[in-house]
């Protein structure tokens, strides 16, 4: 896969014992979360955005997630500079082939 993985989950480590081998995934690097901000909510921000874009560093990222809004889309765009794919999936699903095919697809068009 042409990027580096990373877990941004509030398992944090534990994603690593607990998901990872059922996903044949090796151990993988954990976003640090921040506190969660008051201005994230009045906004209807998620509260894992300004994290995300944080350890990003302006780096292009796809972050796939089940609460994933509008209101995140339009915050990343004002205020990271690389390219970003905020992929939402049904909670009920988990990501599917179809997200699988939409993350390829981005990755193969935006890598180096």
């Amino acid at each position: 896969m042409p990027c580096e993985l990373v877990w941004a989950t509030t398992w944090m480590s534990d994603a690593n014992e607990c998901i990872a081998p059922w996903l044949g995934l090796p151990e993988l690097p954990v976003v640090i979360w921040p506190e969660p901000s008051d201005e994230d909510e009045r906004g209807g921000l998620h509260w894992k955005t300004r994290g995300i874009l944080d350890w990003a560093a302006g780096r292009p990222f796809a972050w796939v997630d089940d609460e994933i809004t509008d209101a995140d889309r339009i915050w990343t765009e004002a205020h990271h500079p690389g390219r970003a794919l905020l992929r939402r999936v049904d909670p009920r699903q988990g990501i599917t082939d179809e997200d699988f095919a939409a993350l390829d697809l981005w990755l193969r068009l935006h890598a180096g």
